[in-house]
């Protein structure tokens, strides 16, 4: 199919080229591991293992609470060390279960046994998935099982592979692309036999050349999944922006892909959704980036959810020199750090380290150039959005579609006068979110 996108964002430097080679490293973890009991969107599991406990690579040590959560999954074996609360990414004190690892991985009974998926009902289907843990690993951490229970299954027309990997300097995606390749394919044959008036689409930014050859040659067996090529543009893989690209339905906050006949997946999240059901392997492991320009050996590592950071610090070397920024994830939606002592979850995708940090300059007065608008995906006014916000005017930030932002940063990313306007927006949105659930 042919190249498709959408109107606004931008083209950035990519950063690509530091860690898009380099082919994926197994790293064992040789220290404790910490499970925040909260790494998805919906309620925290509650801890299911006790202090003292021995535990086995594979075991359920955390129980999903109600129908949107996710258990938690030991990517070791050991000993439960300590149920206690530990900083996260976010700079928040979450309560976490810390296993001492024996470094043996013994797994549970069942571990790794080969499964017959086309034998399954869909209710085995779901259930395998939630049993797992798997969660959307392209950030949002939505648990996939109930992505995947939409009021109708007859009512979905495709379900999409989110394969763009915009987000500057991560690779990862693109690496398991190359790497694994049937997984992905055999992950969305899974997912379509839930939806039988489904087609799949894995969508592609076209800068990954290789990436789309691979997949188009095994899709080409496959009568019901085809490639599709997307525009090389920032935010493209965002979801509202994926599902437009490429069936030109228009989503906002207000409406599930679900409700455009759509389901959207990470690629991931398909890996991980094909070894729950084919390979009887939950989700206990995480492909993570690490670069940026202070980074002595920049790469792509296969490990160990509950791994801490400082440990895939070390395996890539180190810092050439003391970095000024550090982040979890992308550039532009990722959370910035200020200690690596901090585990890695099911939503971390990349760990970056900068000598400079470019947005720590002196803002400027907004000079109404309108270049945030013609950015913003959404075709919002982001100027005028900051402005209501930084006023504390929540009606008014409201009534011009504030609460539709995606938080992408396309349009501080553009403004010459370098001012914090996603942040702004962002804040204000939140409390907004915050005042309703509390109502």
């Amino acid at each position: 199919m042919g190249r498709s996108t959408f109107l606004g964002g931008i083209h950035t430097y990519d950063g690509k080229e530091l860690s898009m080679d380099k082919p994926t490293t197994v790293l064992l973890p040789r220290s404790d591991l910490v499970f925040p009991l909260s790494q998805h969107i919906g309620a925290p599991s509650k801890p299911v293992v006790e202090k003292g406990e021995k535990v086995l690579v594979g075991q359920k040590i955390g129980e999903a609470v109600g129908f949107v959560s996710a258990n938690i999954i030991s990517s070791v074996s050991g000993t439960v060390k300590e149920i206690e609360k530990r900083l996260t990414v976010q700079g928040t004190m979450v309560e976490s279960i810390v296993i001492e690892n024996d470094k043996e991985y013994r797994t549970v009974e069942s571990f790794g046994v080969e499964r017959d998926f086309t034998k399954l009902t869909k209710e085995e289907i779901r259930n395998l998935v939630k049993d797992a843990g798997i969660v959307g690993l392209g950030g949002a951490g939505f648990p996939t099982h109930v992505k995947l229970t939409p009021k109708d299954d007859s009512k979905i027309d495709y379900v999409i592979v989110n394969g763009a990997e915009c987000e500057p300097y991560l690779t990862s995606d693109y690496r398991m692309m190359l790497e694994e390749p049937e997984k992905i394919i055999g992950g969305l044959k899974v997912i379509l036999r839930l939806f039988e008036n489904a087609k799949g689409i894995i969508a592609i930014e076209d800068n990954k050349p290789e990436a789309i050859k691979k997949l188009s040659e095994l899709a080409s067996k496959e009568n019901r999944i085809e490639v599709h090529s997307l525009k090389t543009k920032y935010p493209q893989g965002g979801e509202r922006q994926l599902v437009y690209a490429v069936t030109g339905r228009k989503l906002n906050s207000r409406k599930l892909p679900s409700e455009v006949g759509c389901v959207v997946d990470n690629v991931d999240t398909v890996i991980s959704v094909y070894m729950a059901v084919a390979k009887s392997t939950p989700l206990i492991r995480r492909i993570i980036t690490l670069s940026g320009d202070a980074i002595t050996s920049p790469g792509n590592f296969n490990v160990a959810i509950g791994i801490e950071y400082w440990e895939l610090l070390e395996a890539a070397g180190g810092f050439k020199d003391k970095p000024e920024k550090i982040v979890s994830g992308g550039p532009m939606m990722g959370n910035a750090m200020y200690t690596s002592n901090v585990p890695v979850t099911k939503v971390t995708s990349a760990f970056l380290a900068f000598l400079k940090d470019k947005a720590a300059v002196e803002e400027s007065p907004c000079i109404r150039c309108g270049k945030c608008i013609l950015a913003c995906p959404l075709q919002l006014m982001p100027f005028e959005l900051a402005a209501l916000s930084n006023r504390s005017d929540e009606d008014g930030f409201v009534k011009k579609d504030g609460m539709e932002c995606c938080g992408c940063g396309c349009c501080s990313y553009v403004c010459p006068s370098k001012r914090s306007l996603t942040q702004s927006i962002l804040q204000t949105r939140a409390s907004i979110l915050a005042k309703r659930k509390k109502a």
